[in-house]
């Protein structure tokens, strides 16, 4: 194997060592100091939004909105099992229980069975909605690989059901509808709250950490109270509710701060490195690149073909460890959280879309530093593995 294409890696070409040596020189590392607040403002400046505060990481920030919410043991919060499971677990943090509804083409949560669901499995009584007498208390939107969930939709039903709308735009920053009622709105601004993640393999990163977002300034700043430990009073360590040590700290903002600076350019070079491979995979039998929703702007972070299955019957994991001897890395999407065995118990509500592309999506190199040649050697020995395996 000559070379070796990866995933998905972070890309450091701008000033993260020259930031990351400054805060080391100020002695700022921990959870205070300039870069975080630098970090924040940045943030909110590119998403349109009045506030966002720093955290740990994606999962930090749902759980913090969960818990901002006033999600309860026994609750219900309602989620597509066709996503990572961080998107999952903080329903689990506050003893809650989710409900899982199927995706829809766009692999996000399907808004007409979402309706369904709350039309003929609850009953909604003195503005709660309730489901075998549990109070359903959210939903939880994932904007899957930069793609955007049917928000106009989405609101409507929360709107009629009282529902709190928790965006994971972890995949989806700088993500933005284009056209229709949210013209202009950025993924993660549109519900009530909005997750973000800088892990590793994110469009920027800060190695692992992430932000929030709220429709109210007032909550943000409480989510960030939250965050440091709920301190009151820092001196004489006065603490008037159950907080966590989930606030970013200096360091990692430093590195955001640089990567927030690049993140336009990250995306425009996602964006064309996606039109390349939409022209190399063009009218090809065996797999097409999936689409984004018409409307949006898509930042395009994951670059996913659909495995014909008609014509291709060999496992995923075998055309993966083949395109890995290519020296090609490629990943399954994610096994269906339903399926998990923490989850087993849980009930899923017409559950069709997700096992269809749960066996089908092949997510492929989309590096941001990926040059056109790489792109094209993945296009064509991906190309020509797949034409090999429908002749066996």
């Amino acid at each position: 194997m000559e070379k070796f294409i990866p995933l998905s890696i972070p890309n450091f070409e701008g000033n993260e060592k020259k930031y990351v040596d400054d805060a080391l020189e100020q002695g700022w590392v921990s959870t205070g100091g300039e870069y975080i607040n630098k970090l924040e403002k940045d943030l909110a400046g590119f998403l349109h939004a009045d506030n966002v505060a720093a955290c740990q990481s994606g999962t930090s920030a749902i759980h913090m909105a969960l818990v901002d919410i006033g999600v309860e043991p026994n609750d219900i919060v309602l989620v597509s099992p066709l996503t990572f499971i961080a998107a999952v677990n903080p329903i689990r943090y506050q003893f809650a229980e989710p409900v899982f509804i199927d995706c829809d083409d766009s692999l996000c949560i399907d808004p007409i069975k979402l309706k369904k669901f709350c039309q003929e499995e609850c009953n909604y009584v003195d503005g709660r909605l309730l489901h075998k007498g549990h109070i359903v208390k959210a939903v939880i939107v994932v904007h899957v690989f930069g793609n955007m969930a049917d928000m106009e939709s989405l609101i409507d039903i929360a709107e009629t059901y009282n529902l709190k709308v928790v965006e994971d735009a972890t995949e989806a920053l700088g993500t933005y509808y284009t056209r229709g009622r949210y013209e202009g709105k950025f993924a993660g601004t549109i519900g009530h709250y909005g997750a973000y993640s800088f892990n590793g393999n994110k469009i920027i990163t800060t190695g692992g950490g992430g932000a929030i977002t709220a429709n109210s300034f007032k909550v943000v700043d409480h989510v960030r109270y939250l965050s440091t430990q709920a301190k009151d009073d820092p001196c004489f360590y006065v603490h008037n509710e159950v907080g966590f040590n989930y606030r970013m700290t200096n360091l990692q903002a430093a590195l955001g701060v640089a990567q927030v600076e690049k993140l336009p350019e990250f995306i425009a070079r996602k964006q064309s490195n996606y039109d390349i491979y939409k022209k190399e995979f063009s009218g090809f039998e065996f797999a097409s690149l999936v689409t984004f929703r018409v409307g949006i702007e898509s930042n395009k972070w994951f670059y996913s073909l659909e495995i014909n299955r008609e014509k291709i019957t060999a496992s995923m994991s075998d055309i993966i460890s083949k395109l890995q001897k290519k020296g090609i890395q490629t990943r399954a999407i994610w096994g269906l959280i339903n399926e998990q065995k923490p989850y087993l118990e849980c009930e899923s509500y017409m559950i069709e879309k997700a096992v269809y592309y749960a066996e089908r999506i092949l997510n492929i190199p989309c590096s941001t530093q990926i040059t056109e040649d790489e792109i094209l050697y993945v296009s064509s020995e991906i190309k020509r593995l797949l034409e090999e395996l429908a002749n066996e």
